[in-house]
């Protein structure tokens, strides 16, 4: 992974993570593995966090919210990111980033918040099914991007990895810090620029689609090995016999490989559908090469499940960290709305 980040400044890099599920091996490849080599780096401070509170805007099951903070968290730590030269925390154990979230909804224009895409795409499905535009839209979901923006700049971060969903939310956050700079004649806030994966791919599922567990199409890796290779075996192909030459082109199985595997596997198997390798054959390698990756992830994942009292540790450990940093901040942003101290 490749990532793009502009030298103007001293880095400040934050990530949230969406603790709604079980991480898969797209989540893995296309976050987790390219953020943590990401938060190694000596250039830069790393704040990563458990996006709770942004969870329960899709999901009021508590226990699958407790399984996903547990699993996200032990997913990141399991595949080497070091608690000790990066800030990890659970975003809930902030209450200075939800009090920053009121004050910042109280200088943004509901016209802006009006174009978020997620708020814009449920209005849409509203229509389309006749029913009142606003129907079971809640406010979680519509200021989203707020507390998203709360979220950056609590720490004034510098830079923030995106996604192509996420870009619009970014330049919120960007108006959001903007208007409130110029309303109280501060600059308070950095305007935090993107951080872009110049060779992102997507990883789609067994059938193709985007890897969701929404589609119950995913591969996961937070699992025994014998699991992992049913996933492996279960990705859709055509019926080509043995013999027949396959074309990698539009080829899920193919497009799974060439997500996490390096140049010259990838050209092994290039040669090998050209031979005609049978569909078996091709998904035991696939599962052979992934495996190799995954085991000291997976293993680490094992480990960690024995110690309860571990992920409790790391996790007030990063909330220690970070509250200070928050509360300063507050204090500061307080001070300019008149929030402080009779004199």
């Amino acid at each position: 992974m490749k990532f793009i980040i502009s030298s103007s400044m001293k880095k400040r890099i934050l990530t949230g993570i969406t603790t709604t599920g079980i991480p898969h091996i797209g989540n893995f490849f296309g976050a987790i593995k390219p953020a943590v080599e990401l938060s190694a780096s000596n250039d830069a401070e790393s704040f990563l966090f458990l996006a709770d509170l942004h969870a329960i805007i899709k999901q009021n099951d508590h226990s699958a919210i407790e399984d996903s903070v547990k699993n996200v968290a032990l997913a990141w730590l399991s595949a080497g990111l070091n608690p000790d030269n990066t800030y990890f925390y659970r975003q809930s154990d902030i209450p200075e980033i939800s009090e920053l979230a009121w004050i910042l909804g109280c200088v943004t224009s509901k016209g802006l918040i009006n174009r978020s895409h997620a708020y814009k795409a449920a209005v849409d499905q509203n229509k389309s099914n006749n029913l009142d535009d606003d129907k079971a839209i809640t406010m979680g979901l519509f200021s989203y991007p707020v507390l998203m923006a709360a979220d950056i700049l609590i720490f004034n971060a510098t830079h923030v990895p995106v996604g192509s969903d996420q870009i619009q939310h970014l330049e919120m956050t960007r108006d959001i810090a903007g208007r409130f700079n110029h309303i109280y004649k501060n600059d308070l806030f950095n305007l935090p620029e993107a951080i872009t994966n110049d060779d992102a791919k997507t990883i789609p599922g067994l059938d193709g689609r985007k890897m969701s567990k929404s589609y119950n199409n995913v591969i996961p890796f937070l699992c025994p090995e014998k699991e992992l290779q049913k996933g492996v075996m279960r990705i859709v192909t055509n019926s080509l016999e043995p013999g027949v030459k396959k074309d990698t082109k539009d080829c899920n199985l193919f497009t799974i490989y060439s997500s996490f595997a390096s140049n010259d596997q990838i050209n092994a198997l290039k040669k090998l559908y050209a031979d005609g390798v049978g569909w078996g054959e091709a998904k035991k390698l696939v599962f052979n090469d992934l495996n190799a990756i995954i085991e000291p992830v997976r293993d680490r994942y094992f480990d960690l499940l024995q110690k309860p009292d571990y992920l409790n540790d790391v996790l007030d450990h990063g909330s220690s960290k970070v509250t200070p940093i928050a509360k300063e901040l507050l204090e500061k942003v307080r001070d300019l709305v008149g929030i402080k101290k009779i004199s």
